[in-house]
């Protein structure tokens, strides 16, 4: 079977599924099990073997079963980086790619003398906002935390993968790393930007997102507790002591959360924040230093 026939129907079968931009996604899983660029497969039009077809049909299923398209590819982009993620990893968005930019802004308006520059990710998942740092600035030292070992896991793979050196995965809730780990102390480490997209979905607000969200994608990475602000609370309380002079933090929140974490860094002595918008006029990025 050709490949263009191949997409038509696998479209049509995932448009029968519920899956929006059905034909988008059946030409990358098919290009994904043919081994080939998208743009390839339109252009060529190759034939399908019978154990590449098998593949499609697998990936096809899985997809019609509502899971992620990240998960079945294996991989996502990431300001211009390849991501490894798949089940309990929390699939990157383009928030969070405009937090990485916002962020790099900053740190080249507010530190711009700064040759050496240390940085903090909590909550890092895949990894993918440590290593856009760590690409974005090769001569700074980045490090990233998580509670999962899975997480630690596939953002290790994934600085392998893109050939960062600079980054440093750690697992322990936020900070808990930089008291001690593995029997090496990190307690006296500033950092001159702490940055995080936390879990920040209300409890009772994930049984009313997505499938491929609240299915697949692991609890953890979106629960932010009852009003979805228990990790910025946490994090604001303690950040101050891992701040270096002129550092700040930055984070992505959820609708309607930016007044709430504006009063919470206020109420933890933090004098400054500074809000910006998504691509939905939403106000996602928000920048916070004493």
């Amino acid at each position: 079977m050709k490949a263009l026939d191949k997409v038509r129907a696998a479209a049509g079968f995932l448009r029968r599924a519920g899956i929006e931009n059905a034909e988008h996604e059946a030409g990358e899983i098919i290009a994904c099990c043919l081994g080939v660029k998208r743009a390839d497969l339109f252009r060529d039009d190759p034939s399908i073997a019978k154990d590449v077809m098998q593949c499609v049909d697998s990936s096809l299923l899985r997809r019609a079963g509502r899971e992620p398209l990240q998960y079945i590819l294996g991989q996502t982009e990431f300001h211009g980086l390849a991501i490894q993620v798949g089940p309990g990893i929390l699939i990157p968005r383009p928030e969070t790619e405009l937090l990485v930019e916002e962020a790099i802004a900053l740190i080249r308006k507010r530190q711009p003398q700064m040759t050496k520059l240390r940085m903090l990710d909590l909550c890092t998942g895949s990894g993918c906002i440590a290593l856009a740092l760590a690409n974005a600035f090769p001569s700074a030292d980045v490090y990233g935390t998580d509670i999962s070992d899975r997480a630690i896991h596939y953002a290790e793979e994934n600085a392998k993968g893109n050939q960062i050196p600079n980054v440093k995965f750690v697992k322990g809730s936020l900070f808990e790393p930089f008291i001690e780990q593995c029997g090496v102390s990190y307690a006296h480490l500033t950092f001159d930007l702490i940055i995080s997209n936390p879990p920040y979905v209300k409890t009772d607000d994930i049984e009313h997102l997505q499938p491929e969200i609240k299915h697949w994608e692991p609890a953890a990475a979106l629960d932010g507790g009852i009003d979805g602000l228990d990790y910025f609370r946490s994090i604001l309380r303690e950040a101050k002591t891992y701040l270096s002079t002129n550092g700040f933090l930055m984070f992505e929140s959820g609708i309607n959360q930016a007044d709430a974490v504006s009063e919470i860094a206020k109420d933890a002595g933090y004098g400054h924040t500074n809000r910006r918008r998504d691509y939905a006029g939403i106000e996602r990025i928000i920048a916070i230093w004493p």
